[in-house]
């Protein structure tokens, strides 16, 4: 199947920070190259003016090495802490860490590492990072992964809200003026229209592929 080309689309159209974009490769799967050079390419080529990018590395496997890797890029790269939910005393560490070296935001990827919403681990990395003005990316339902940032005054990016479970963003973001969502899984127009303006960014999850539902095929991030 061809790619659809919305260049003529768009037009001048650019997009100016992608906060979903990540460095490396998850070993269980194929796709295009997680290099840095091939992921600024690829935002480059879809007029992505700046990416908040975080480390598989780091989320996978070694959390200082790919951190340290994020720090090490240069330009449009917006540097994305990454810790380690099993953890909570090492991600507590190395978010001080993190925040020492001018890190602004920490992405949180409890699936990957089989965290659920009510472990201890996940509250307690959010406290601290709501304490310490820290942005939150963080990936899991919405549904459930809301709650260990209620009441904090936190600035949170639900990165994998699905257009299926909207209403329950909304719902609980009409309490949480910090809470917003990523673009990715809103995939119909009408989800889109619906997430007030100022709750809404624009993520891509570049390189990776993604699937909105389980029935869809693996598709190429936009």
């Amino acid at each position: 199947m061809t790619a659809f080309d919305a260049s003529k689309l768009i037009g001048d159209l650019e997009v100016s920070l992608d906060v979903d974009v990540l460095v490396g490769a998850y070993p269980d799967r194929d796709g295009p190259p997680g290099t840095p050079r091939a992921v600024l390419d690829t935002l480059a080529a879809h007029r992505v003016r700046a990416g908040a990018v975080a480390s598989l590395r780091a989320a996978l496997f070694d959390v200082r090495g790919g951190n340290d890797e994020v720090l090490g890029l240069d330009p449009p790269v917006v540097p994305v802490g990454t810790v380690d939910l099993r953890d909570p005393i090492g991600a507590v560490r190395e978010i001080d860490r993190l925040a020492g070296l001018g890190v602004r935001a920490v992405r949180l990827f409890p699936d990957e590492q089989g965290v659920e919403a009510g472990f201890p681990s996940v509250r307690h990395v959010a406290r601290t990072c709501a304490g310490l003005g820290l942005a939150v990316l963080t990936g899991g339902d919405v549904r459930r992964f809301w709650q260990p940032f209620a009441g904090l005054d936190a600035t949170v990016v639900f990165l994998d809200t699905h257009f299926y479970h909207l209403g329950d963003f909304l719902v609980v973001a009409a309490d949480e003026p910090g809470f917003h969502t990523s673009t990715r899984l809103l995939n119909s127009p009408d989800a889109l229209e619906t997430v007030p303006a100022d709750r809404l960014l624009y993520g891509s999850r570049t390189p990776t592929t993604s699937r909105s539902s389980p029935c869809c095929a693996w598709r190429p991030a936009a």
